[in-house]
This record gives C-alpha cells, sequence and structure tokens, in this order.
C-alpha cells in the first residue's frame, strides 16, 4: 500500500505522458472507471466487518482519485497525484501498523470484537484518532492539499465531477469515523481485560509515519516540486 501501490501511480504518470494527447475513446472510460470506483470503494468500506479490508478498500478509493488526476494531464492535477500518493503511502501504512498492533493482542480483525479499546491503550487511541484525521484529509496534512489540487483540476476539466468528489469525501470522512469509533469507543469485552502493553517501539513507528505528513505542509514542494 505505501510503497508498491505508489509505484504503480508513479508508472501511470510516466506512461500518460507519453499518449499526449489523450484520444478521447481511451480518456473517457478510464476517466469514468475512476470516478466511479471512488464512489463504489468508499461505499464498500461503510459495510466492512475486516479492519484490515476496510483499510485495504480505503487505499483503492484514493488511488481513484490519483488515477483520474493522472489521466487530466495538467501541471496542477500530476503535482496533486504525486502529493496525494505520498501522503496517502505515509497514512494507509500508518493505519495498518495500528491495525498489526491490535491483531497481536487480541488475535482478531472483527470490528465487532475488537471494541472499546481506548480504555486498554489510551495512547493508542489518540494515533488512532490522529491517522483517521489524516485519513480524512483534514488540515493541516498534506493529504488535504493533495486532494484540492485534484478536486479543483477536475472541476475544471468538467464542472459536474464536483458531485462525485464531494460524495467520494463525505464517505470518506465517514467511514474513517465508523473505524475509529468500531475500534476505540464502547465497552471493552471481557476476554480483553487483560492485555499486553504497547512497546516504544509501536509508538516510534507511528510517529515517523505522522511527523511528516505533520511538517511537509510547511514546506510541500519537497513532494511537489517535479511538475510545478
Amino acid at each position: 500500500a505505501a510503497i508498491l501501490l505508489k509505484l504503480g501511480g508513479y508508472g501511470l504518470i510516466r506512461i500518460s505522458s507519453m499518449l499526449n494527447p489523450h484520444p478521447p475513446n481511451l480518456m473517457f472510460p478510464i476517466m469514468v472507471l475512476a470516478l466511479w470506483g471512488i464512489l463504489m470503494t468508499s461505499s464498500i468500506c461503510l459495510r466492512q466487518t475486516d479492519l484490515k479490508a476496510l483499510i485495504a478498500y480505503s487505499s483503492v478509493s484514493h488511488m481513484g482519485l490519483v488515477t483520474a488526476a493522472i489521466i487530466v494531464q495538467t501541471p496542477w492535477s500530476l503535482t496533486g497525484a504525486m502529493i496525494l500518493m505520498i501522503a496517502h503511502g505515509l497514512t494507509s501504512s500508518a493505519l495498518f501498523a495500528l491495525a498489526n498492533t491490535n491483531y497481536e493482542r487480541t488475535h482478531t480483525r472483527t470490528l465487532l470484537l475488537v471494541r472499546g479499546l481506548q480504555l486498554a491503550f489510551p495512547l493508542m487511541s489518540t494515533w488512532w484518532l490522529l491517522t483517521n484525521l489524516t485519513n480524512m484529509a483534514m488540515p493541516p496534512t498534506i493529504n488535504l492539499l493533495g486532494e484540492l489540487f485534484i478536486i479543483s483540476t477536475l472541476f475544471n476539466w468538467s464542472p459536474p465531477t464536483i458531485i462525485i468528489t464531494g460524495i467520494g469525501t463525505l464517505i470518506t470522512a465517514t467511514y474513517s469515523l465508523y473505524m475509529f469509533l468500531m475500534t476505540q469507543r464502547g465497552s471493552i469485552s471481557t476476554q480483553f481485560r487483560l492485555l499486553p502493553p504497547t512497546h516504544t517501539r509501536e509508538h516510534l513507528t507511528l510517529t515517523l509515519h505522522l511527523l511528516p505528513l505533520g511538517l511537509l505542509i510547511l514546506k510541500p514542494a519537497l513532494i511537489s516540486g517535479l511538475f510545478t
């Protein structure tokens, strides 16, 4: 999710530039599939019971935005695609790391069975909150800048796309909050009363994921200068 998916996106950028200007019969079907995929995969996230499957589908949803931006082939869209790929690579990796810390202690990925972990791991719950807010592209993270670049570019390409991207953003916020509430809030199961504590290496791993997301907004040219 953090590396291979983004290498695929970079490959799309390199190949797409060879097809510029795009033939319409190639451009529109892929654009329709990318935009429709944003809605479909986001909606699938709302009915997931497996934590890792939910995170994986959310990656597909974000990459739908990236694919649509790459097809438009403007400096803003390519810049937004690069920013969002790097930002989502860190965010998705952090979510998978958090899911793994839960699985190592509870030995289940079912959302209904791992409720109330905030009572057992209050500091880890803070990481869950920050990572989910990042996944929702809340300011001041670099995710917001990437999504704004892409959404504004798609709107300039075709104004009706604002409806699809707006609904996709709303669903993303919904399933991110759903994931946080299902794993952290509520009453903890009696079988999880005695859980191993969290380790320093886990908190260090999450710090190294989220700190760049907060700091890159201070100098976004570090990851967007390729196309500006």
